[in-house]
């Protein structure tokens, strides 16, 4: 059986991240560690930090993935922007080493005029300085982007590239976004996850350093660059498509978390209802 969840709220303290993720009935689920809209970051408190890890353990709730915030840019050209990006992803993985956290998912960026070549450079050398500079074993798991402009990350093969000149085969992965691949023109509904994410692994690197599935639909079309996800089944990708992936036995082994809206058409737990079905093939 698949792995189910979603990114779930902090609010209060760590360990109540967990009671959000059982009360959705989740079997894995994604936090960020800190407001993911400031640069400042609270100071973790060991007795919270302590907390979560016996929660999450009696829980028997996993992996936990946690996820960089926003406004971090691994590729920029500003240097007060990219030391910044640096320093909050070194911060990052030593929160994941403090709470026990086995991956970070992060995005790469956006370059600037000097163009992505160097982007994707800086990028390689900003996730290096930080493996080398932080505390534990946290895996760092690259994500696709829906190739905006100027992005990076935006193809299977810049991320290849990127995890090819880091090396470090133990310490970086690959998080898969459903929504981002489709709106970036690999197109899963119609091309279907076996050609999709086999194209995955031939430019960026084997099934089992794939550890997570943003499991998304999406309100964009296929090739839009459009970021924007929507609800299970409800979007362009379809059940069809969703349940292709679900049940693609490669991935099988990945924690698959849900970034798909809670509003007035459907929450976080009718999300849930529809990912199960789709994982037992409909039934």
């Amino acid at each position: 059986m698949v792995k189910l969840g979603f990114h779930v709220s902090i609010a209060g303290t760590f360990a109540n991240a967990i009671e959000r993720a059982q009360a959705l009935g989740c079997d894995t689920f994604q936090i960020f560690t800190r407001n993911p809209r400031t640069w400042a970051a609270k100071p973790t408190n060991p007795a919270d930090t302590d907390a979560f890890i016996m929660a999450l353990s009696a829980s028997g709730i996993g992996p936990v993935v946690d996820h960089m915030p926003y406004l971090p840019n691994p590729a920029a050209e500003n240097p007060s922007i990219y030391e910044k990006s640096i320093t909050t992803l070194i911060d990052e993985l030593n929160r994941c080493n403090q709470m026990k956290i086995p991956y970070l998912v992060t995005h790469l960026g956006h370059h600037g005029v000097e163009g992505h070549k160097k982007g994707r450079e800086r990028v390689t050398a900003a996730i290096g300085h930080a493996l080398d500079n932080a505390a534990g074993n946290t895996m760092v798991l690259l994500e696709n982007t829906a190739n905006e402009k100027n992005t990076v990350g935006g193809t299977f093969t810049d991320i290849g590239t990127i995890a090819d000149e880091l090396g470090r085969e133990s310490r970086i992965g690959f998080c898969f976004d459903t929504c981002h691949a489709t709106a970036a023109g690999y197109d899963l509904r119609d091309c279907g996850s076996e050609t999709i994410f086999e194209w995955f692994a031939d430019e960026a690197g084997d099934f089992s350093r794939l550890k997570v599935i943003h499991l998304n639909d999406m309100k964009g079309g296929v090739g839009s660059h459009l970021d924007r996800h929507e609800h299970l089944g409800l979007g362009t990708l379809g059940e069809e498509t969703i349940r292709d992936v679900l049940t693609f036995p490669k991935i099988s082994h990945c924690a698959f978390i849900m970034e798909t809206p809670s509003n007035k058409m459907r929450d976080n737990a009718g999300n849930m209802v529809v990912a199960r079905r789709l994982a037992n093939n409909g039934k």
